[in-house]
């Protein structure tokens, strides 16, 4: 009996290893630890430095001095003469007499002149005016002069008055002496301004030109000026 459970053991042994292969676990290799990354650190220090003015004076160079530029002066042109325009206000020529601007002659007389500023009815220390004129038309040939009289004192102006032709020279001029007596005895006025005015003739009598009205440039009196 123990022979047969000996055996009915051994063969159930048997089919138990037969039945249910032996498994063998495979073991898997641990993974690796990952390595350790390493981040740079980057460390920012703050430094603090105290500079004295001391050292700011001694380690700071002092600025160049930059040297003014040279400017060349500027040449000045030199001014050429100008020769003096004769103003309408009358002046004093060399040889006395006192100019009239030409362009009083309206292109028709030059070289306007008188001897004075002031004359009278009565004084016999200006009583004569000469006046001269010459035309710078050469159809002009005879200058005859003309007068009229403003009252100051009232603002009257009288009418023009021929006082008769002028006398020629040998250089062309035409000159007249007029004196306070040939003023006209209507138009006398104690305190007035003689203007006058040069009228040119051609040979045969007719008008060729005027100077203009030279007005309030010569007073008129009774007695002296």
């Amino acid at each position: 009996m123990k022979k047969i459970l000996v055996l009915v053991l051994a063969i159930a042994i048997a089919l138990t290893a037969c039945a249910a292969p032996t498994t063998v676990p495979v073991v898997q290799p641990s993974a690796a630890p990952p390595e350790a990354t390493t981040t740079p650190v980057v460390v920012v220090e703050t430094v603090v430095v105290v500079v004295t003015a001391t050292q700011v004076a001694t380690e700071i160079p002092p600025p160049t001095a930059v040297p003014p530029t040279a400017i060349p002066p500027t040449a000045v042109p030199e001014t050429q003469a100008v020769a003096p325009t004769i103003a309408v206000v009358n002046t004093a020529a060399s040889s006395g007499a006192i100019i009239v601007d030409n362009a009083l002659g309206a292109g028709w007389f030059v070289n306007m002149t008188r001897s004075a500023d002031a004359f009278a009815l009565r004084c016999q220390l200006s009583k004569e005016i000469t006046f001269s004129v010459t035309p710078a038309d050469a159809n002009i040939t005879a200058v005859e002069f003309y007068y009229r009289i403003q009252d100051r004192a009232t603002g009257a102006v009288f009418d023009w008055q021929n006082a008769g032709r002028m006398i020629a020279d040998a250089n062309g001029n035409f000159k007249l002496v007029f004196s306070g007596e040939s003023v006209n005895a209507n138009f006398r006025k104690p305190s007035a301004w003689f203007d006058y005015q040069f009228v040119g003739l051609s040979r045969s009598g007719g008008v060729v030109g005027r100077s203009e009205g030279i007005e309030q440039q010569v007073s008129y009196t009774f007695d002296c000026p």
